[in-house]
């Protein structure tokens, strides 16, 4: 199946006190036609292969690129194909070499980016989703939050003094990212209170990993290989919450890697992704456990690029949002990229007045807290509904898990295909 266009992100020049307030509107630009690769054409993924194992595949002519570390999930190799030999061949032979390996394509993500138009203070998100600077203060040490994204402009006004580590990229190649989405997401999560742009949990302390590389010049994405090492390095930071706004096809490698972060008790949140109400399933917001977040506007309707379906479980925030901006004071954002973060703090809420809640029954106490939109109850559009953040701290003792009262189809991934890339 053919990738869809991810569109890029929406920029208005910086606007701060009464300019912001009488924005001018942001006039929707033309999407870059372009597709994006779906995948590496040259190189195929393989995990839990022994030493013996890789030298035989070395021996036929496969070539090893990059391993991860190993320390939460068996060790991934990137290995080049053999010249002539075609992917599906080369899956073929990593499982004659070893048949309980797992391999699968080297799939590429993108950022969950948009377009919108904004004027105003309605840009303004934080009063739909209840949040309470003052109460959140309340709630106890916040956990610390992981996020995997581009890289994080450390200099701006509304992160710098934060307590934000930016950990390089785990297997760079490629050009460097930009900073743009980076440091937009991390100024929603942990920005100053007092700069143009605060986050919704300044006083949390991120762990950032740059995971991503231009394609080409064409936008920033990742790889299979170089997500897995990024969650390795979040789990080995001890991270509670990860935030991952990026979305693209299933993978078995990188399934492994989500299961065993969710094993250790880490919370993950993903992007809904951007690719249309009709559009296959986004990964990995449609593995089981990962907390996937759609986008809504103003007006609580869903945005309009955003994918659908079975697995989605929240929506917050996502369209026209004045956040940081890399090269400025802020711009317009608009994508489920940016409605990822709004999950991501109320999960960190949560955990700071119990950190002694699993992943279940925090994914579990968030859509118990939220306002129903569309349909009546859990829908593909809008998932259990709009967070709500006020009174997260004063949950009551037990709640009936949400599986038990609304139930929903299960996404399975087909083997051997995956979803199209927002």
């Amino acid at each position: 199946m053919a990738p869809s266009p991810t569109p890029a992100a929406s920029q208005a020049s910086p606007q701060t006190g009464a300019a912001q307030a009488n924005a001018v509107s942001v006039i929707e630009a033309v999407d870059d036609p372009r597709p994006k690769p779906r995948q590496s054409t040259d190189f195929i993924l393989a995990s839990g292969l022994s030493h013996e194992d890789l030298s035989k595949l070395t021996a036929q002519g496969f070539q090893i690129k990059t391993q991860t570390q190993g320390s939460i999930v068996s060790q991934v190799a990137r290995l080049r194909v053999p010249q002539g030999t075609s992917l599906t061949q080369a899956r073929q032979t990593i499982q004659l070499v070893n048949a309980q390996a797992s391999s699968d394509f080297d799939h590429f993500y993108y950022l969950d980016e948009g377009l919108g138009t904004c004027t105003g203070a309605e840009c303004q998100a934080t009063s739909l989703v209840k949040w309470s600077a003052s109460e959140a203060m309340q709630c106890g040490p916040t956990p610390l939050i992981g996020l995997i994204d581009t890289g994080v402009n450390l200099e701006h006004e509304a992160l710098k003094e934060q307590a934000i580590e930016v950990v390089a990229r785990p297997a760079p190649h490629g050009d460097a990212s930009l900073q743009e989405h980076g440091t937009a997401i991390a100024a929603l999560l942990v920005g100053r209170r007092d700069s143009h742009t605060p986050g919704l949990l300044p006083h949390a302390k991120l762990v950032a990993v740059d995971a991503f590389y231009r394609d080409g010049g064409t936008a920033d994405r990742t790889d299979v290989i170089s997500l897995v090492a990024a969650i390795e390095v979040l789990a080995e930071r001890g991270v509670r919450v990860m935030n991952l706004s990026l979305s693209g096809p299933a993978n078995e490698v990188l399934h492994k890697a989500i299961e065993a972060a969710q094993a250790k008790g880490i919370v993950i949140v993903a992007a809904a992704g951007n690719n249309g109400a009709g559009a296959e399933p986004a990964y990995p917001a449609a593995y089981p456990g990962v907390i996937a977040v759609t986008a809504v506007d103003q007006e609580l309707k869903v945005y309009r690029r955003a994918t659908q379906g079975p697995y989605v479980d929240l929506a917050a925030p996502g369209v026209n949002l004045w956040t940081a901006s890399a090269q400025g004071s802020g711009s317009l954002k608009t994508g489920t990229s940016y409605a990822v973060p709004f999950v991501s703090a109320a999960a960190g809420l949560l955990l700071a007045s119990r950190p002694d809640l699993d992943t279940k029954v925090v994914q579990s106490r968030l859509a118990e807290h939220t306002r129903d939109l569309g349909k009546p109850g859990w829908d593909p559009a809008f998932g259990f509904g709009l967070i709500h953040m006020a009174g997260l701290c004063s949950q009551p003792e037990e709640l009936t898990p949400v599986a038990e009262t609304q139930t929903r189809s299960t996404v399975l991934p087909l083997v051997g295909q995956a979803s199209d890339i927002p």
